[in-house]
């Protein structure tokens, strides 16, 4: 971006409004932000732009205005003056803390005033417009003057920096940075002003599709064109047109694979790794869905392009590389010739990929829709690919014939090669997600439903239904599109596929169902939003103008759903709101919430408050590391709070809830409740603020927020509250930064917030206290005291203190606090100081002084760079900065010359005797290197700086190169490639510029091909440093991370594996350096040319290699026998052997190549393919399914399930892996040994699932469950009448479990497929999670125990029982609980025998089953005798009866009784009863806090009771002990008669509790010395109102309110009868909790006897109840 930065000669301006392309239409930016015709984000970040470059444009009016002025004027929002004006001070300059003066946007970020990311963006912004600012002058001035100045740094900027590409076209749908976005723009002729134009935009495969280009392509005929510039028709229309939808989303490759034999998914990355598919097979599939569109993972149903994909690990990094070259077929390849964008096939025509390659890509992009433009990002039809140069008849031919040179894929199950249409045929479709999945085919050859075939898919799609309502109302659509579309879940589109295939139901028949459950679904499907607590409909949705009526009746017709609606931002945005700020960030990045860190010290209790209760008064208290949000009480119960500010937060939640009006108890709004005094004014203001700055005023009533304009109209909210919200001063800003210590608003402190990358969430960044150091006066005034003379830069020649230099812009602001923190503790002294800042100056100023660089491999670099990699020493470095030496004088200079340049690589041939030379392409395509010698050796010269040609002395890069044809392009992509070896790698995980030994530790190269270009590299000068692009001294590279001592004595000690090179005379293999010894040095160039012999171009050459053709009929007709395998006992040509799934395109290329150039025979060839073969079987193809995935002989051989014997034979293939697990113990632990699959009901022998039996009342709920979940927990749940067993998912589509049970087996069902751990993402077992509490113990146990009596705790990860030892041994199981379950106890018998009514343990039970005799499932038998009464809390109930406990009081004294007998003695009360079993099911308290409690209670009441004064009721000792008040000792000494009521009554710790505390009574005249009441002292204004109403408040929520003349103490109802009832509605609701004995009733007829108003009494009685 520098060549771009010395201002434009034409300046237009920023970026002022929007042109609306279909009506002509200019618009401001906030108006099309409004409109949704602009994303918030970018709105904002175009109108900071302006605001950065002069003032906020009014395109309507042609003005430009300040930030304020045209928030007045209402050009822009109130909610965007904050941030406006902070841009603003791009021009008007920032206020250094330091020295009080203006700086620049630059010298602010230096000074951490403004973040990096953001400054970059308006200096970007300057200079694309009118150049920088500066903020002393007030005037514009060059970048080459702003450098000069100390305002900008050169280089700053690039365009391709991802932090500047924040400004959303709408249009072409891709991020911009701003210079870009300007180039988009159209100049407006009559003002000048630039406009964005925004046009009917629709969605293509990586950028917008204008309706224009649908239209050019014959995608769209002209008359939906017309309609949609008239507005007829809408996108989302146009889009149900299946053909425009194939066009632009395609329809779809293959997006992984279906394993039919346990109906489970998976992507293809991932067969591969569990060998299910070979590499050579999952490679072209991956590169087929990378060429057609995008990666899949078939799992969660996403799509990604290649760097988002191996970011998200749908496939590995070794990958990568051709992944990304395959995708070009997508986004374009680049013309090296013309550097235009090109597709597939001209890259293909242009020999920039190979043929074969090129043609397989092309067929999938035919067979999945269409060919790829990569200009306008979408399919074409064909005859617009032949017209636009996409295609030709000649490769269409091609494609038609289906010869073998187009069967470019390999079919696993029959082991044919086929075209990418014909694998397709042979698909399956995923009925959940529409996906096409390549099956693994059963070796039963039975039908599968659980699938959808391609040839149904295909009769469905003839198939064209007219439809007259819902989504597609009035047109014509496939079958096969409704199916599949929101109307049907996947169990019905299974339902009706197997009928049809089963021939129950014909085409027609299908037809009338469809469209009978379209018509069903539309007319009672309600439409239902998700508001912040209450479900909200769409005509609210309407009447709050959120949306237009337009949208309200496409809903009721069903044209639109619910889903398509929220996916507008802003209707989703009045729906759910923006986040609050959920968390706190610590420096250590650390996540915390907002109450814990205030429990830590981490904030202040008053800063913690107010942000929780502005997370309530938005809609949720939130847990930022769970990603969770709560109710307040739900926050306490999850203790995401504490109890301490549980009251507070209550309180502001009803900001979201409502306040019930005390007039007529109607639901009122938080502005509402402000207005009548219900809350304080400032509370109230901060609360509202809140709302405003994440998303809007809520409106309780129908629980969402709703636009300004609605709250007006609504009594929500008012002019006069907007005005001071705008404008806020000091006294609404309601909240604080810990780290500036300000106070601010909610929406300012929002500003300051980080987005958690994981969650989305905004979390409060907490800076390190230590952070900024004090200045004080004495150390200001020895710093500006102290003058210094300065060599370089903007100080050079002028008067300068050390102030001025250590406030610079030279010093980041860390480096700044360092230093100032080094001086106050005197590490560091003056002069010492003086001469670090100083080097840090002329190592900046020296970097951008040109005549001090020098060349590198690519452009320049520092000779302070050459310095600090220890290329030149100090002696020499000071020459060059003295002047004594130029860099010329440097370059001359061997050592150097060789790391800055290299030294000489192969750069030809030289022909002996007639020393002709040739470089290493042309010496390849005359015959006399072969085309793998020739490119091993051109790598090297690419990864090791340049191509060279020897002929003309040139040094070129790959391009260049390719442009002077001095290599073909057939290897261009390899050599570009190997020239990142040089620029560098660019990391797909991080996106940061690597080494090529980073690359390789990365696999983004292959082992081998790295270190033969690490060993090029190090043979002539260095390791290669990709930043600097120069070679390195080794200790360097070391320290940099670039190469390691490991990889040192690897290529210091060469094996023929590491010798990558070919020497052609000798035909042995070397290493470069020694190839570099046989090389002879040419006198007139110095370069070394490899000497060989002259050859005639002709006949010679051409006769000792052979033909592509007779490569393939020669190993056509070479047999080859297969002992292992798919090919096992068969014989293949080696021809298909080669093309098999087994090897790669590269593997296939390199035996040709050797094979063409004699350097290996056929024999050598079939051994290496054999070996290959063997070796990847041996490797991976060794598994069979587990419960879950496959399983290899490997993990059970790790698990002590096989020995080493057994392990030898299966790898080494005598004993087939499928024999070894039908034997015992092997299959139990693989297949387990089966749990309680159903009932068998006696006498009348009928067997019914156990989801049945609980249906036909014959189990109990609690009996069926635990039942349920041990069948989920242990494998599957079953259906005993089929024989079947499913995942939980299936189970409940096939309605073997119902709904009610979904949710609780799908929980159990992680005991087999693993937990996640939340604190690490790893899949835990089960005993893991009972470990972490993610599971209660006792569930846990009782599952552990029903997996260990069926075969074996289960390792999730891979998906297989483990013997007690090894469960042991991987932490899934301890010795304590694995001593619990093998000998249990009554707590571990967690099962039920419904005919004895025993709790037994699992393995108790299944001993009691009996087999069916069919189907060989253990069926638990039932004898139907009367019917039995079960308790609700069966399980609670069995557990306290099982609980035997010695009582020593009252009628149990000397007995054992259970804890049930205790529980339900008339000693405990009803009400005690249920608390106690609430608390125990809520898991609040165990079984032994309760057996204390009980013993106390009973204790207190068989002796004589003991009861103290409390402050409304006599108080029990009991109590007092079951709250924490009395210790167990004093309890025991009050009930024995040991310490009297009057010694507790003189306790103080007691009293406090019992009594109420000191608190203000009243107001005393200082001046007349008159003692009043807080409410007298309100009426005679001596006090505000809302200080007498805090204090009453006071008064009230600590027992009483006082009257303090009279020395009274009065409850609230005491004080109303006698005050009257202002008193009773001020402090009623304060002390609602103390007054739980009193009766309405009795309080109705005081109040009837009153002289009050009996309709006014009746509201207050409405209020109290």
């Amino acid at each position: 971006m520098d060549s771009k930065q010395n201002c434009h000669t034409e300046v237009h301006g920023p970026v002022a409004g929007i042109f609306l392309e279909k009506t002509g239409e200019k618009m401001t930016i906030y108006q099309a932000m409004k409109k949704r015709l602009l994303k918030p984000g970018t709105a904002l970040a175009l109108l900071e732009a302006q605001a950065a470059t002069g003032g906020i444009v009014d395109p309507i009016n042609n003005r430009k205005l300040p930030v304020a002025d045209a928030v007045k004027e209402g050009i822009v929002g109130p909610e965007m003056k904050e941030k406006l004006l902070t841009a603003e001070k791009a021009v008007r300059g920032y206020l250094d803390p330091y020295t009080n003066q203006m700086i620049s946007v630059y010298q602010a970020m230096q000074k951490d005033l403004v973040s990096r990311d953001y400054g970059l963006r308006l200096l970007e912004a300057q200079i694309a417009t009118q150049c920088l600012f500066d903020p002393v002058q007030k005037s514009n001035i060059s970048v080459e003057s702003a450098i000069q100045k100390g305002y900008y740094e050169k280089g700053l900027l690039n365009d391709q920096m991802s932090e500047l590409k924040v400004f959303y076209n709408p249009s072409l749908q891709e991020n911009l940075n701003y210079h870009n976005l300007l180039e988009k723009c159209t100049v407006e002729p009559d003002t000048g002003l630039l406009l964005l134009p925004v046009c009917i935009t629709f969605k293509g495969l990586r950028r917008g599709i204008s309706s224009t280009e649908l239209l050019a392509s014959k995608i769209i005929d002209k008359e939906t064109f017309d309609d949609l510039q008239k507005g007829k028709t809408t996108t989302q229309d146009v889009m149900l047109m299946e053909t425009v939808k194939e066009y632009l989303n395609g329809k779809g490759s293959i997006a992984g694979i279906a394993v039919l034999s346990s109906n489970q998914r998976m992507s293809i990355y991932q067969a591969m790794k569990k060998g299910i598919l070979m590499p050579g097979t999952a490679l072209v599939l991956l590169e087929a869905q990378a060429a057609t569109g995008f990666m899949i993972d078939p799992v969660e149903n996403k799509k990604f392009t290649v760097d988002e994909a191996i970011k998200n690990k749908v496939f590995g990094p070794e990958f990568h590389a051709k992944l990304r070259s395959a995708e070009r077929a997508v986004t374009g390849y680049k013309d090296p010739y013309s550097g235009e964008t090109i597709s597939l096939f001209q890259a293909m025509k242009k020999e920039l990929i190979i043929k074969e390659h090129g043609i397989r890509l092309l067929e999938a992009q035919i067979a999945t829709g269409g060919i790829i433009d990569p200009i306008n990002s979408h399919r074409l039809p064909t005859e617009v690919a032949f017209k636009r140069g996409y295609f030709n008849e000649e490769i269409n031919a091609i494609l038609q014939q289906t010869g073998d040179d187009t069967k470019g894929f390999f079919d696993p199950n029959t082991e044919e090669n086929l075209t990418y249409l014909q694998l397709m045929e042979r698909c399956v479709i995923d009925p959940i997600t529409g996906l096409c999945l390549l099956p693994l085919l059963d070796k039963s050859n039975k039908l599968n439903f659980n699938f959808i075939d391609h040839q149904t898919k295909m009769a469905f799609k003839e198939e064209k239904v007219n439809v007259v309502c819902g989504k597609y109302m009035g047109k014509t659509v496939s079958l096969w599109e409704l199916l599949m579309s929101e109307y049907f879940d996947a169990h019905q589109r299974q339902d009706i596929i197997q009928k049809y295939r089963e021939k129950k139901l014909n085409i027609k028949t299908i037809i009338t169902m469809v469209l009978e459950i379209i018509e069903k679904s539309v007319k009672t499907t309600n439409v239902i939003f998700e508001g912040i607590r209450e479900n909200v409909t769409a005509k609210q949705l309407e009447e709050a103008d959120i949306i237009s009526k337009e949208v309200l009746e496409d809903l009721k017709k069903g044209k639109v759903s619910v889903k398509d609606v929220i996916k507008d931002e802003n209707v989703n945005m009045y729906l759910q709101g923006k986040d609050s700020i959920a968390g706190i960030l610590l420096p250590d990045s650390q996540i915390m919430t907002i109450y814990e860190a205030k429990q830590k010290g981490k904030l202040m209790p008053g800063t913690a408050l107010v942000l929780l209760e502005a997370q309530a008064a938005t809609g949720f208290i939130i847990d930022p590391i769970g990603n969770r949000k709560f109710s307040v009480d739900d926050a306490v119960k999850a203790k995401i709070v504490g109890p301490d500010v549980c009251h507070k937060l209550r309180s502001a939640e009803k900001a979201v809830t409502g306040y019930k009006s005390p007039y007529d108890g109607k639901i009122i709004s938080l502005f509402q409740a402000m207005q009548k005094d219900l809350i304080v004014k400032d509370h109230g203001i901060r609360l509202l603020e809140a709302q405003i700055a994440t998303g809007g005023i809520i409106d309780p009533v129908n629980s969402h927020r709703i636009p300004v304009h609605v709250a007006y109209k609504k009594g929500y909210f008012n002019e006069e509250m907007n005005q001071i919200l705008i404008d806020p001063s000091d006294d609404t800003k309601g909240f604080f930064d810990p780290n500036t210590l300000e106070n601010l608003t909610y929406l300012q402190l929002m500003a300051r917030c980080v987005r958690d990358p994981s969650t989305g969430l905004c979390l409060l960044p907490l800076k390190s206290k230590s952070s900024k150091i004090s200045i004080d006066d004495k150390i200001r005034e020895t710093f500006k005291t102290t003058t210094v003379t300065v060599k370089y830069g903007r100080f050079n020649g002028k008067h300068t203190t050390l102030w001025d230099l250590i406030n610079s812009e030279y010093l980041t602001e860390a480096k700044r606090q360092e230093f100032f923190k080094l001086f106050k503790s005197r590490k560091i002294t003056i002069e010492q100081l003086i001469v670090t800042i100083l080097e840090i100056i002329e190592s900046k100023e020296i970097k951008q002084q040109t005549r001090l660089n020098v060349k590198s491999l690519r452009g320049e670099v520092s000779v302070v760079d050459l310095l600090e990699l220890e290329i030149v020493d100090e002696k020499t470095y000071n020459s060059l900065i003295e002047g004594k030496m130029t860099s010329t004088d440097v370059m001359k200079m061997d050592d150097v010359r060789n790391y800055l340049q290299g030294k000489s690589c192969v750069a030809g041939v030289i022909l002996q005797p007639s020393n002709q030379k040739l470089s290493i392409y042309e010496a390849h395509r005359v015959g006399i290197l072969t085309p793998g010698t020739a490119l091993c050796l051109l790598e090297a010269q690419a990864a090791t700086g340049f191509i060279v040609d020897p002929v003309k002395n040139q040094k070129l890069t790959v391009e260049q190169a390719l442009r002077e044809k001095v290599i073909g392009p057939e290897m261009h992509e390899k050599l570009l490639s190997a020239e990142r070896a040089v620029t560098g790698y660019i990391d797909p995980y991080t996106g940061q510029k690597i080494s090529l030994f980073q690359a390789l530790q990365k696999d983004l190269i292959i082992k081998q091909h790295g270190i033969r270009l690490l060993e090029a590299q190090l043979a002539t000068g260095g390791i290669i440093d990709p930043l600097k692009c120069l070679h390195l001294p080794l200790k360097v590279a070391y320290r940099k991370g670039y190469f390691d001592a490991e990889f040192y004595q690897i290529l210091s000690d060469p094996t023929d594996d590491t010798k990558g090179f070919f020497d052609p005379k000798t035909q042995h293999n070397l290493t470069y350096m020694e190839m570099l010894s046989r090389c002879v040095k040419d006198e007139e160039t110095g370069l070394l040319l490899l000497s060989m012999n002259d050859k005639p171009k002709t006949t010679e050459t051409k006769a000792t290699m052979y033909t592509n053709t007779d490569i393939k009929q020669e190993f056509e007709k070479t047999a080859v026998s297969i002992s292992v395998g798919r090919y096992s006992g068969k014989s293949v040509s080696l021809w298909d052997l080669i093309h098999s799934g087994y090897f790669t395109e590269d593997q296939q290329l390199e035996f040709f190549d050797k094979y063409r150039t004699k350097k290996i025979n056929t024999q050598t060839i079939i051994t290496l393919v054999i070996s290959t073969i063997e070796k990847l079987e041996s490797e991976t193809h060794k598994t069979i399914m587990g419960l879950r995935k496959p399983v290899s002989a490997q993990q059970l051989l790790d698990s002590d399930i096989i020995d080493v014997d057994t392990f030898k034979q299966v790898k080494e293939g005598k004993l087939p892996l499928e024999e070894v697990i039908k034997r015992e113990p092997v299959r139990g632990y693989l297949k387990g040994t089966g749990s309680i699959a159903g009932i068998k009901v006696h006498p009348s022998q009928k067997v019914m699932s156990i989801y049945e039996a609980k249906k036909e009342d014959l189990l109990t709920p609690g009996t069926a469950i635990v039942l349920l979940e041990a069948q989920a927990a242990t494998g599957w749940v079953i259906d005993p009448l089929k024989n079947k067993f499913y995942v939980v998912d299936e189970a409940a589509r096939e309605k073997v479990i119902g709904p009610d049970v979904h949710e609780q087996l799908l929980s159990a069902e992680r005991a087999v497929t693993g937990y996640k751990d939340p604190y690490t993402d790893a899949t835990i077992s089960l005993f893991e999670a009972m470990n972490e509490q993610l599971i209660a113990r006792s569930d846990g146990i009782r599952l552990l125990e029903a997996q260990i009596a069926t075969g074996g705790i289960i390792d999730p990860n891979q998906s297989h029982r483990l013997p007690v030892h090894v469960a042991i041994k991987k932490g899934y199981l301890d010795e304590e609980i694995s001593k619990i379950l093998s000998i249990p106890t009554d707590d571990a018998k967690g099962f039920f025998d419904p005919n004895t009514k025993e709790n037994l343990s699992y393995l108790q039970l299944l001993k009691r089953c009996e087999k069916d005799p069919e189907t060989g499932l253990l069926l638990l038998s039932l004898y139907q005798e009367e019917s039995h009464v079960f308790h609700t809390d069966e399980q609670i109930e069995l557990a306290f009866k099982n609980k035997q406990i010695a009582m020593d009081a009252g009628k149990f004294k000397n007995k054992k009784v259970t804890l049930w007998e205790v529980l339900v003695s008339e000693y405990i009360s009803k009400q005690k009863r249920e608390q106690l079993i609430q608390q125990y099911k809520t898991k609040t308290m165990t079984i032994e806090e309760i057996i204390e409690i009980l013993t106390v209670i009973i204790t207190e009441v068989s002796s004589k009771e003991r009861k103290f004064k409390g402050l409304r009721k006599q108080v029990s000792a009991s109590e007092l002990y079951e709250s924490k008040i009395i210790s167990k000792e004093l309890f025991t000494q009050i009930v024995q008669g040991k310490v009297s009521e009057e010694n507790v009554d003189k306790m103080e710790s007691i009293q406090k509790y019992l009594g109420a505390t000191n608190c203000i009574a009243g107001v005393r005249v200082e001046s007349t010395k008159k003692v009043m009441s807080i409410y007298e002292a309100k009426s005679k204004n001596l006090l505000t109102p809302g200080t007498s109403l805090v204090l009453l408040e006071a008064q009230a929520a600590t027992g009483f309110v006082i009257d303090p003349v009279n020395n009274k103490k009065l409850s609230v109802e005491e004080l109303w009868l006698k005050s009257g009832w202002q008193w009773w509605k001020i402090n009623c609701f304060q002390q609602k909790g103390l007054l739980r004995d009193t009766k309405i009733p009795t309080l109705e007829r005081q109040f009837r006897c009153s002289s009050l108003d009996k309709d006014l009494i009746v509201k207050i009685m409405e209020f109290v109840s």
